[in-house]
């Protein structure tokens, strides 16, 4: 088991490679059932962004682990009323095992890990997803039977699955290529962490061609084009990001045994097309599901479940 006990998991770039390794094959074990691990903790989750696939995947992977879940809803605690991060971080400490923030700003989650001594759990900011990554990976590795060589494509938004997928390929020492529009580019300072972790051993590769940028890839992923918080500029967005729509057209440029992935929510028609989601090389179906035993790895890992 990854040795992981007690930490935080803020960045994908908390780990090192051998760890990442490590969690990705208990996942897997755990999916399979060639080990079930058993944990009596408590985990909260506090939630300040809409969500689906996170809320109901860690749940259901605690309890799957014998433990407890306790959902803070911010709208129904004192977080809603100002009450300062501090003040909350040093009050949930005292009554959980391990909690994971679901937030805008990434130095709000940092605070709050600064002030608790409880593990904390990056369950999406505006910088990073990680959470996501590990279950991205999980089906790559499932597809092909490895991650090492392989290439991501990512088109679309710079936005936070995009500064994970960087990080989370130079681990595992995937080339990524990230295709954007001209001013919608991943953040500068995770670009750096990305390629420092890569080594000049694996590609880490920004540009704005989507096509250059797919052909010859195994795995070709997007996400929306306005994430949480920027639904207002949708409408703006759509003629900007056109080119960079998943279509049968551009997935042809690729790996004729290329898979497709999204984190979901989807918007057919924008990012990508009905025919690729539901398609035969889509397996956006298995990373969602993926999420569960990512998950539940991970807190396997942190809690020391036996």
């Amino acid at each position: 088991m990854a040795a992981l006990i007690g930490r935080d998991l803020l960045s994908l770039a908390d780990l090192n490679s051998t760890e990442l390794q490590e969690l990705l094959q208990l996942a897997t074990q755990l999916k399979s059932q060639q080990l079930k691990l058993r944990c009596d903790k408590v985990l909260g989750l506090l939630f300040s962004k809409a969500s689906t696939r996170t809320r109901v995947s860690f749940t259901v992977a605690m309890y799957q682990l014998g433990g407890q879940v306790i959902d803070l809803n911010p709208n129904v605690t004192q977080v809603s009323r100002g009450e300062p991060i501090q003040d909350t971080a040093r009050v949930l400490d005292r009554y959980l095992d391990i909690l994971a923030i679901r937030t805008f700003a990434q130095e709000e989650l940092e605070t709050f890990a600064d002030y608790a001594k409880i593990p904390v759990i990056n369950a999406l900011t505006d910088l990073e997803h990680p959470c996501q990554i590990l279950a991205d990976l999980m089906t790559i590795q499932e597809s092909f039977g490895r991650l090492a060589g392989l290439t991501l494509t990512y088109v679309g938004d710079g936005n936070n699955v995009a500064n994970s997928l960087m990080l989370g390929c130079a681990l595992v020492g995937m080339n990524v290529r990230v295709a954007f529009p001209g001013g919608y580019e991943p953040d500068a300072g995770v670009v750096e962490q990305a390629k420092a972790i890569a080594q000049n051993q694996t590609e880490v590769i920004l540009t704005n061609d989507p096509e250059i940028a797919v052909k010859g890839a195994q795995v070709l992923y997007t996400d929306v084009w306005a994430s949480m918080g920027q639904e207002a500029e949708a409408d703006n967005r759509l003629p900007i990001f056109q080119p960079y729509q998943i279509s049968e057209q551009l997935l042809s440029l690729a790996d004729p045994e290329a898979i497709v992935l999204h984190c979901l929510p989807a918007h057919r028609g924008e990012e990508i097309t009905e025919e690729v989601i539901e398609g035969s090389q889509s397996r956006v179906w298995d990373q969602a599901e993926n999420r569960l035993h990512a998950q539940k790895a991970l807190l396997a890992s942190i809690l020391g479940a036996e």
